[in-house]
């Protein structure tokens, strides 16, 4: 009966004839759009052909220490009140604080640095601005030295705001430069460079860091960029020891300075008491690995290999590096 009625409907309704060959077709799309890769529901896949998924490949790094650090401290933070800054350096070093640096003139001067003379010192960063900018201000910083510093333009210059946007100046640009020329020729990054934003009359978002440049003494200039970690149980990330974030390979300035921005943010935590983050995938292994390029720190050794999209932005997956010798890496 079933058949009849089946046949019967085929020869009298042109529709259900469509229906049938359009619901083929869009059945055989999918299937051919998940062999070769596409994002497509994962019921349409067999077993057999997430074996077939390509691995994820790894970004090989060296570490790289950067000697310098530099956060803004808590408290009032204005144009009039002045940016309480605190730099942590492995060297002595001299923080230069440029007020009203103009846009066009600080993109000069790093890309100066990358095909002219390297930008090592503060005189050279001013030469390079070409003073534009609107006040200076430095501060000798020893090695010991974790006291914060108060950076602010003199009342006499009148100056109160940087005008309504679309600017033309950043409020506050923060360079780190070593003050011994022994120290340049040891460490590879010869400079930090910080723009930070300050509210004030015309625009009172909040103070924060807007970018942060490390310079080389090759003439490499990398974007420092913080990882996105995972979600604990507890709400903390568990980053590795710091001795063993290296990877033998070509160096990767910009990751393994991000791992160590990383470290020391968090150096002050105890991980010693099993709070580190798990994998959102297995739930069991260490969070080990960054995928890139949208840099979430989520998944383990094991389960990097299996996944083409990010777990958390389904981004798609070129790259990735571990954060220290795991498991999957000791046994090759």
């Amino acid at each position: 009966m079933a058949a009849v009625f089946l046949v019967t409907l085929y020869e009298y309704s042109p529709l259900f004839y469509i229906s049938v060959v359009s619901l083929c077709f869009v059945v055989t799309a999918a299937m051919v759009l998940g062999w070769f890769g596409f994002d497509v529901p994962v019921i349409l896949r067999s077993s057999d052909e997430t074996e077939s998924i390509l691995p994820t490949p790894e970004k090989q790094m060296v570490q790289v220490t950067n000697p310098f650090a530099l956060e803004m401290c808590s408290g009032p933070v204005s144009v009039t009140d002045g940016v309480l800054v605190r730099a942590c350096c492995l060297e002595p070093c001299i923080l230069s604080c440029f007020w009203g640096c103009e846009i066009g003139a600080l993109q000069g001067a790093l890309q100066a640095h990358q095909h002219g003379p390297r930008l090592s010192t503060p005189q050279h960063f001013q030469e390079a601005l070409h003073f534009l900018y609107y006040y200076c201000q430095s501060f000798h910083i020893s090695s010991e030295d974790r006291e914060g510093h108060h950076t602010q333009i003199p009342a006499d210059q009148g100056i109160t705001d940087f005008g309504l946007l679309p600017r033309e100046r950043y409020p506050l640009v923060a360079v780190l430069t070593l003050a011994e020329p022994e120290a340049r020729d040891t460490y590879n990054i010869v400079a930090s460079v910080t723009v930070i934003h300050v509210p004030d009359d015309k625009y009172s978002l909040s103070a924060r860091i807007l970018f942060q440049y490390l310079l080389t003494s090759q003439g490499n200039m990398y974007e420092l960029k913080p990882l996105f970690m995972s979600a604990g149980s507890e709400g903390t990330s568990g980053p590795p020891e710091p001795d063993q974030n290296t990877q033998p390979g070509e160096p990767s300035e910009e990751e393994a300075s991000m791992v160590e921005q990383v470290l020391e943010e968090e150096e002050e935590e105890d991980w010693s008491e099993g709070r580190g983050r798990d994998c959102v995938v297995c739930q069991n292994a260490a969070v080990n690995r960054v995928l890139l390029p949208c840099r979430h720190a989520c998944v383990c050794d094991s389960c990097v290999s299996h996944f083409q999209h990010c777990p958390i932005c389904r981004a798609f997956v070129l790259e990735s590096f571990a954060l220290a010798q795991g498991a999957a890496a000791a046994e090759q």
